[in-house]
Parts: structure tokens; sequence; C-alpha cells
């Protein structure tokens, strides 16, 4: 009775129904899948609690789709499409954020095929690598600190070509004008510098320069970063 109440409509006796406790074993193998790699993404990492419990049930999701659609290949190509149009119905994420849904996904669509062992030993090895590249800042730019955005406020009469090169030679090893906007209603210029500084104890002294030049204006210095959009 049972089978019955789980058994499709559609389904026909050359189908494999899947068993109810079969499907209540995987579901649950993919549900601490996404546990644990959400307990690996947070690890050292700025998270959102709407994006952790996202990742925490994604491989649920993906080993249902999978289980669902197993040995039928018009459904395999109608679910491949609907996930695909995911990705145009969602804000752009850091790398690191689709990195972990795909493994998500890998993880979800083995727990669905029934390889519960190796969909457990695959999210092991990824979650324990994951950990150990975020402990140890794999990929982290040498010298960070010293790359800095500076934004300078200048009156509209100020000619900002050239205009601050002689105070950028002497603190900075380079510096990129990146973008200029007008504001207050076109009377000021405000400018967005790319820059690296030879020495962060002399900040002050660079910034104290570059007021004497743009009339004590706004001035502001912040930590450059990659923009979140971008892989």
């Amino acid at each position: 009775m049972l089978e019955n109440l789980f058994k499709g409509l559609f389904d026909s006796d050359l189908q494999t129904v899947i068993s109810v406790p079969d499907f209540l074993l995987c579901l649950g193998v993919s549900l601490v899948i996404g546990i644990l790699m959400a307990l690996a993404y947070m690890y050292r990492t700025r998270y959102t609690k709407s994006f952790v419990i996202t990742l925490s049930l994604l491989p649920a999701v993906v080993c249902v789709v999978i289980m669902m659609v197993n040995g039928n290949v018009g459904a395999g190509v109608a679910v491949a499409g609907a996930f695909s149009l995911v990705r145009f119905r969602s804000v752009p994420g850091t790398a690191k954020e689709i990195c972990t849904l795909f493994l998500a996904m890998g993880a979800g669509l083995v727990a669905g095929m029934g390889y519960l062992g190796y969909a457990v030993l695959f999210t092991l090895l990824m979650c324990v690598i994951f950990v150990i590249y975020n402990h140890l800042d794999f990929g982290t730019k040498k010298n960070s600190k010293r790359f800095k955005t500076l934004t300078i406020t200048i009156p509209e009469d100020l000619d900002y070509s050239g205009v601050f090169d002689d105070i950028f030679s002497e603190f900075t090893v380079s510096c990129d004008l990146v973008r200029v906007k007008s504001t207050n209603m076109g009377s000021m210029f405000k400018l967005t510098y790319n820059v690296l500084l030879r020495d962060t104890a002399r900040e002050k002294e660079m910034i104290d320069k570059i007021r004497c030049r743009n009339g004590n204006l706004e001035i502001s210095v912040s930590n450059q970063e990659t923009v979140g959009t971008e892989l």
C-alpha cells in the first residue's frame, strides 16, 4: 500500500520505482552533505544567512531531481534547461559562491545517482581542501595593505590631469586614475585612483600634501578590493 502511494501515475512495469527507504536515505545523506558544505564555507568567509541556508539545501534538491529523471532522457534535457534559467534569475555572486554552488550541485547529483559513498567522500575531500585554502589565505595578493583606493575631491577650475603627479611619485609605486565624476551640480570633480603605496606609515603625510593642493576638500582612502561580481 505504501509503495502504491508513492508510485508515479505514468510509471509502467518496465520502469524501476524508487523505494521509500532508498529515497529517504539519499535525501538524508544529501542534507548532511549540504550542512558539511555550509560549515566549510562559513570558515573565515563573509556570508549571509540566506546563502548558507541555500547551500545546505541545494544538494538535497539536486538529489531529488536526479532521482526523478534517472533514465528519462527527455525529462533530463528539460531539467537541464530549467537549471540554466536559474543563472539569469539570480544576482551575480563572487567566484567563491559560484564554486560552492557547483560543488553542492555536484554532490547532490552523485547522491541522486545512488552513489552515496562517493557523494560523502567527494564532500569531505572538497570541504577539507576548501578549509585548508581559506586557512592558508591561498591566492591572497602579497602586500595587500599597500594597495589603496584614493578618492579626491577637487574644484572644477583645477585641471586634474597631472595635478598630483609629483605627490604620487613621492609616496606611491604606481598610480592609475580609474574614474572621474562631476559632483555638487558640476562645481567639483571626484577623482578615483588605484595606488600602490611605498610605505603605509606615510599615508597621512601624503593626504596632508593632497589637502594643500585640492583646497582642503574631501579625501578618502580605502582598501582596494576586487569587485564582487568578477571571477
